[in-house]
């Protein structure tokens, strides 16, 4: 192809539409940002082959919309609204070291650098099947996740394969069970186990408990957290939380049976600075600060229960 058809070529791909860079009236009227995209602007482009249409002069064309491309994609959250899918493989994250999304300013001065990580959805939901039956699911594989304290399992049952937070002596090879059946008698369920709160005796551990019928975990997710059952009150259940706070929620509300693992987690040695650079912690503030006493022990009487009995009033604390 010689130089004279290259050059012909390139003056048919020329964008006809003059229009399409205007002025910003913020700004001069020479240098780069003075020029700006018009959004969603319709404009034609003449080649051989983009035919969507023909100019007057036997030319084919094709319509297409420009935009600034200024607005930041903001990520969806994981849940039930179809938005995000589900995913087993590991994302990859951004990291803001401490400083603000819009600003850029730091808001947090201990945060920053550290390895890189990637996220791994976990599945808060422990719903039994609709027609309430036992929907069981094999644990594959137990593993470790630099975004929470506790211990993963992945777990598969039917086509579906999922995260799930581990309990303390589940190991690769179990199977766990996830049933919405009420009987007269107490059941004997086993770790990594999902029943109704009503199902199950009282003194049992349990974690991962929501906060209503229908919703996902919300308490007892850390590691080696787990609340414990102790008493049922016309169709609420009273709870305790590792704090010796007590909590109320119905007792359709499903939870999972077990302590969440690795307990000694709070027993672990950093043993030098540099592994609190790993994990993304920067140092304190070397200059000398008065021990005013504000972080000393204080003897405080325990909250009154809270109650969650209706979502439109949530959190109301009552005496009982």
């Amino acid at each position: 192809m010689s130089l004279r058809t290259l050059c012909n070529n390139l003056r048919q791909l020329a964008v006809t539409n003059r229009q399409l860079c205007i002025t910003h009236p913020g700004h001069g009227t020479n240098g780069f940002m003075s020029k700006l995209l018009l959004p969603a602007t319709t404009t034609h482009c003449c080649g051989s082959n983009l035919g969507a249409g023909k100019q007057h002069d036997g030319s084919e064309v094709r319509q297409f919309h420009t935009t600034a491309a200024m607005e930041r994609s903001k990520f969806i959250p994981f849940g039930r609204t179809g938005k995000q899918k589900y995913t087993v493989r590991p994302l990859p994250m951004v990291r803001y070291a401490g400083r603000d999304l819009d600003t850029g300013r730091i808001i947090h001065k201990r945060l920053g650098g550290g390895h890189k990580q990637r996220y791994r959805m976990l599945d808060y939901f422990r719903e039994p099947p609709a027609d309430d039956k036992v929907y069981e699911e094999r644990v594959l594989d137990i593993q470790y996740d630099p975004n929470r304290s506790a211990r993963i399992a992945l777990v598969a049952g039917g086509n579906h394969k999922r995260y799930i937070i581990a309990t303390v002596n589940m190991k690769a090879g179990d199977i766990i069970k996830t049933s919405g059946q009420v009987s007269r008698l107490s059941v004997t369920a086993n770790e990594g186990d999902a029943y109704r709160l009503a199902a199950l005796p009282i003194g049992q551990l349990v974690h991962g408990i929501p906060k209503y019928p229908g919703d996902h975990g919300r308490f007892c997710r850390a590691a080696g957290t787990s609340g414990q059952i102790v008493r049922k009150i016309g169709g609420m259940v009273v709870i305790q939380l590792p704090s010796k706070r007590q909590i109320s929620v119905s007792d359709q509300c499903m939870v999972t049976i077990g302590r969440v693992s690795n307990e000694d987690h709070n027993k672990r040695v950093i043993g030098k600075a540099g592994r609190n650079r790993w994990l993304g912690i920067r140092p304190k503030s070397g200059l000398w600060h008065r021990k005013d006493g504000r972080h000393g022990r204080k003897i405080k009487p325990l909250p009154p229960i809270q109650v969650f009995m209706d979502k439109k009033q949530e959190g109301v604390h009552i005496n009982v």
